[in-house]
């Protein structure tokens, strides 16, 4: 690490994309992304010893390691995803630092799955990365407006993603025990305000008025997905909270036998209240008095009543059920729309018109909440950006005219389960895009972060839109292939598939298979119905996530396009395919074919499904594939050998060109590339498949299938 007396934490604001000199904004961005980068760096500079780099912080997250070296990671991957660079700098640690942020179903949090480098070896990589985009900003002319389709904005991308993680990361650290960090600090220094009271909180009026969510692809600043598209709504007058919820407010639910009280929870939340044994915020200490300390990012102190508390959803909620149960008010948390409602009712900017930052914001006050009563704002309220983020009754979905950007497709999507609320406003630790009034982030309602939460009062029911059918249209035709009907009387091709599989590994050892390009997960649950244990893989988590739901609840549902914006709505349940017996023994993970873990081995069969096609460097693939299997296992290669310089360098093609004039075709590599390890066990087999598009548009495909044994 650079020596941090040389150093200052910076606090930019977001870079505006669409005006200005192009030579000026191209300085500017590398201005901001060498600020990102150092910012990050200072966050970890607050461990103390290589030991709090390897302590897991939180159960469901990777050890901070993971982290130090994924924001990295993820720049080179978007940029070679984006063909803005061609290779790879150190391929094991971009498989080992690529994915598994979110508690998603597919991570693999399994620690024996992991060997996780030296810390000095993950910095020296880190400067690395650091001086190749340098040197690519560098190399490359901007020109405005920077678009999706820009290298700026893969590099936008990559700074925005590196200060979500300068915020999700300071989360782990507060988790970590305090004799792994060096509290003194200098960047890092907390309010020393903690022994005011906290003002008694009060209502105010919101008028009523139309909200309007959601932006264009012309916005002046970097968007995630979930940003763009329209969504309006009219809001009737509800009352306020003037205050966030204090750790004193709160106390008097503690206090009142909050957390035993099973009527104030949400079913999930006293399930959770259980699994925990919780009796106070995560960050509040019981002490043996009955009083209670407090954590900061580094250091225990006394508690400071006027901060805001800091609570998952669960509990904000369960407080709020509380109060209105106390005072007969229709006292809850606001939704998505009545929190912008609030900042509209009190006329306040978004980040590029503030003179000056308006709350405990962007690094910009101290490395802590402050006191709730700091930050006025218009209409007599305090904090409606900054100190801490908002719980929102709203689970995050898409706007209308949503699409995902294609070098990021599972940024947003998989969170649109109704699982991950809302938070908004930011903390004191949020920055760039995090700030902005059209940013939306999710998590999990147990999931804690800088978060706490202001109540209101209203009559107007909470309205969460169903989203629990799949509308995305580049999963929708795969849920259609897999579990869908028949066409034009060809058999289903996911379980024609399986059934080959299955026949070839009549005799023969069946207790592991894993299924590479496994879409939504049908041929894995057919192999499931015979093999002990199924993985399916495939490189995007929006074809995935569809298995995971068929495993957790046992059906999925999607909507099918018929004609312009009509639509069909279809449910598929495994208990109706004979599979539901399958369920206990797949399992989904995100895996690039071309880079894939040492864990994916010890295989009996493996079943590649229109992957190679896909992949960005089949013949690394190939020529370790070997090394995964058991002896006389089976290797199964199903494609269409439809190859695309797009998704495959033309010199990593494996097939469909002249070699010395004579024609090669991919079959042809496929038995010399296979041939010092495998033996052909019969003749390819041809099978049809057809991808509905709509109700009158189809794509008829004839994938050939080759089938291999390894040789003991």
């Amino acid at each position: 690490m650079a020596d941090t007396a040389t150093k200052e934490l910076r606090k930019p604001k977001t870079v505006i994309l669409n005006e200005g000199d192009p030579e000026a904004k191209r300085e500017e961005i590398r201005r901001y992304f060498h600020e990102t980068y150092d910012a990050y760096e200072i966050l970890f500079e607050t461990l103390a010893s290589d030991e709090a780099y390897y302590r897991r912080a939180d159960p469901l997250r990777h050890p901070l390691i993971f982290y130090y070296g994924h924001t990295a990671t993820f720049f080179l991957n978007k940029l070679l995803l984006g063909k803005f660079l061609s290779d790879r700098v150190n391929p094991k640690f971009e498989s080992t630092f690529a994915i598994g942020v979110d508690e998603m179903s597919w991570d693999d949090l399994n620690e024996a799955h992991y060997e996780w480098p030296a810390v000095e070896a993950v910095t020296q990589y880190r400067n690395q990365i650091r001086a190749i985009i340098d040197q690519l900003i560098s190399d490359t002319p901007l020109t405005l407006p920077v678009d999706w389709n820009s290298l700026y904005w893969v590099i936008m991308m990559g700074i925005e993603h590196e200060r979500i993680h300068l915020e999700t990361s300071s989360v782990l650290i507060r988790q970590l025990p305090t004799e792994l960090l060096n509290a003194s600090h200098e960047a890092w220094k907390i309010c020393q305000d903690i022994g005011s009271a906290a003002p008694e909180n009060e209502w105010l009026p919101v008028s009523g008025g139309e909200v309007k969510l959601g932006k264009s692809r012309q916005d002046k600043l970097y968007g995630w997905d979930n940003e763009y598209g329209q969504f309006s709504a009219e809001i009737p007058e509800f009352k306020a909270a003037k205050f966030l919820v204090s750790n004193q407010e709160f106390l008097k639910f503690v206090e009142d036998g909050g957390y035993q009280n099973e009527s104030h929870w949400t079913p999930e939340g006293w399930s959770w209240v259980q699994y925990k044994k919780a009796t106070c915020p995560l960050f509040w200490l019981p002490q043996t008095d009955g009083s209670y300390r407090f954590r900061t990012m580094l250091q225990e102190i006394d508690m400071p009543w006027s901060w805001p508390v800091e609570t998952n959803y669960l509990e904000a909620k369960a407080f709020c059920n509380w109060k209105a149960a106390k005072t007969g008010d229709p006292v809850r948390l606001p939704t998505e729309e009545e929190w912008y409602r609030l900042l509209d009712y009190t006329n306040t900017p978004d980040v590029t018109e503030w003179d000056k930052t308006p709350g405990n914001l962007n690094l910009e006050d101290a490395a802590s909440s402050v006191p709730v009563d700091r930050y006025a704002f218009n209409e007599g309220f305090y904090d409606l950006l900054g100190n801490v983020w908002q719980h929102t009754e709203t689970p995050i979905r898409g706007f209308p005219g949503f699409e995902v950007h294609p070098l990021y497709d599972d940024f947003s999507t998989p969170t649109f389960d109704t699982k991950h609320n809302l938070i908004k406003g930011g903390s004191w630790i949020s920055t760039g895009n995090e700030i902005i009034r059209d940013s939306r982030y999710a998590f999990r309602r147990h999931f804690y972060q800088h978060a706490g939460f202001r109540y209101i009062s209203s009559d107007a029911p909470v309205v969460i839109p169903d989203d629990s059918y799949e509308t995305d249209p580049e999963v929708v035709p795969y849920c259609e292939l897999h579990y869908g009907a028949e066409y034009f009387e060809v058999e289903n091709y996911a379980e024609k598939l399986a059934q080959i599989a299955l026949n070839q590994a009549q005799g023969r050892d069946k207790k592991k298979a894993l299924n590479i390009g496994c879409k939504t997960g049908r041929t894995a649950f057919e192999l499931g119905v015979e093999f002990d244990s199924v993985t399916g893989t495939d490189f995007s988590a929006r074809l995935i996530r569809i298995g995971v739901a068929l495993k957790e609840k046992g059906y999925t549902q999607y909507t099918l396009p018929e004609e312009g914006e009509i639509v069909s709505f279809h449910q598929k349940n495994l208990q109706e395919l004979g599979l539901d017996r399958s369920r206990g023994k797949v399992d989904f993970m995100q895996a690039d074919i071309s880079n894939m873990k040492d864990l994916f081995s010890g295989y009996d069969l493996i079943l590649v499904d229109t992957a190679l096609e896909n992949a960005y460097n089949p013949k690394k693939f190939l020529d370790s594939i070997h090394t995964r299997l058991n002896a006389k296992g089976l290797l199964i290669i199903a494609s269409n050998y439809d190859w695309n310089s797009d998704k495959t360098d033309r010199e990593n093609w494996l097939g469909g060109f002249k070699v010395n004039g004579e024609n090669t075709t991919t079959l042809d590599s496929l038995q010399e590339m296979l041939a010092p390890h495998f033996n052909p066990v019969e003749e390819p087999i041809d099978i049809p498949q057809v991808i509905r598009k709509n109700r009158r548009s189809f794509e008829h495909n004839l994938i050939q299938v080759t089938i291999w044994e390894k040789r003991s």
